[in-house]
């Protein structure tokens, strides 16, 4: 059974709590069960990790690449706009990574409409909620196949 990987940044701990505007109300534990319940339909394992620390985000997706895993989705929260580190790490990775946000990022103040990971991802889902996730997943068991 492929095995996806699902990264989720500093502060989306705080799902459901954090400014429910942008990013609505299900907590992310609730976006983890939603990903691992279509991973099954999909036919796929999910793994989901979250965490603050920037180093601890590199050495998983370094695991990721060790643990030979088939794709990856990640959220990455702020970092998405400047940690050259977390897209190094990503660049190191040889399956296809699908970026996703909560928010239309372009929609919001200018600093976020800057990925520095789109050189490296396969592709960006943003705007849709909960279905950013659920959106992502689809794409990367499609780019599995």
């Amino acid at each position: 059974m492929a095995k996806i990987l699902t990264l989720h940044g500093v502060n989306l701990n705080m799902f459901g709590k954090r400014d429910p505007k942008q990013y609505g109300t299900a907590t992310l534990a609730q976006i983890d069960a939603q990903l691992s319940a279509l991973g099954k339909e999909l036919g796929v394992e999910v793994e989901c990790y979250q965490t603050n620390i920037e180093g601890e985000m590199c050495a998983r997706i370094h695991q990721a690449f060790a643990d030979k895993v088939d794709a990856v989705i990640i959220n990455a929260g702020a970092w998405t706009h400047y940690s050259i580190a977390i897209r190094d790490a990503l660049a190191i990775l040889t399956v296809p990574i699908v970026e996703v946000h909560m928010s239309n990022v372009h929609a919001r103040e200018p600093f976020r409409h800057h990925s520095v990971f789109a050189e490296v991802v396969k592709g960006q889902i943003c705007g849709f909620g909960v279905d950013s996730y659920l959106l992502g997943l689809r794409a990367a068991a499609s780019a599995i196949q």
